[in-house]
């Protein structure tokens, strides 16, 4: 005996049949000025969200000169040697030619955004909203709020040529460990990532030599994709020389 066909509709590229059939179209629930606002919170809202931030964060970046992106903690003191060594790091920076590029927090954040703006270069910040308020820091030129982790990391590495850690918290490791891995996939053109602070980051060099390398969890060549310093004209030197290096293999291809 056949069964009698299920009732379905055609909702864009989408079929549905039988209990995800809706009680009403989406012109009509666009259209109906009662009722829940739920909608606005709901996935396909959400992509276009996504999408607009994209759309934001590319049009505001695309015309910056070579970027270099800092991170490092929020909660640095500013009388504290780590935000000077911040300030010295965004100064050597802009008077290289780059653009500077943080979370737009204070701590380090600041610190870098402030000794780029201080030397005359481009001062950026990209923000996130999180369930504590943190505004933009006054050192920020350029600034774009986000609502996704997602899209700000894109940011990061889209406009970057290189990164530069200084102490931080789970916010920067997270940053670190994107960068590392994008660069170990060969997702992204290799740029050079480097931990500023010796003494900071010692530990968990030695972690990845001693636990990742040994076990076989990273390869020997992997460590070799962080470089660490306490000097801001070897970080700014390393950063230029990578640079100049990426720019003549485009023009070789």
């Amino acid at each position: 005996m056949n069964k009698a066909p299920r009732e379905e509709r055609r909702q864009g590229p989408s079929l549905v049949r039988g209990k995800f059939l809706p009680d009403t179209t989406y012109d009509e629930r666009l259209l109906d000025q009662r009722g829940s606002t739920e909608w606005l919170h709901m996935d396909p809202w959400r992509v276009l969200r996504i999408q607009a931030e994209f759309v934001e964060g590319f049009g505001q970046l695309a015309e910056l000169p070579p970027a270099v992106t800092v991170f490092g903690s929020a909660r640095t003191p500013r009388e504290s040697p780590e935000y000077a060594l911040g300030e010295s790091l965004g100064s050597a920076l802009a008077e290289a030619g780059y653009a500077v590029i943080t979370g737009g927090g204070p701590g380090c954040m600041e610190a870098a955004n402030k000794g780029a703006r201080q030397a005359g270069g481009v001062s950026v910040g990209l923000g996130i909203e999180l369930p504590f308020e943190q505004k933009l820091n006054d050192y920020v030129d350029l600034g774009i709020e986000f609502r996704y982790f997602f899209v700000r990391k894109t940011m990061f590495v889209k406009y970057s040529c290189g990164f530069v850690a200084l102490p931080g918290g789970f916010g920067t490791l997270d940053e670190l460990f994107e960068a590392l891995t994008l660069v170990q996939t060969r997702k992204v053109t290799s740029f050079p990532v480097l931990l500023l602070g010796t003494r900071f980051w010692g530990g968990l060099l030695d972690w990845i030599r001693d636990t990742l390398v040994t076990t076989g969890k990273i390869s020997a060549g992997d460590v070799g994709l962080l470089q660490v310093t306490d000097d801001v004209d070897e970080a700014v030197r390393i950063i230029v020389q990578a640079d100049q290096e990426r720019q003549v293999g485009l023009r070789d291809v």
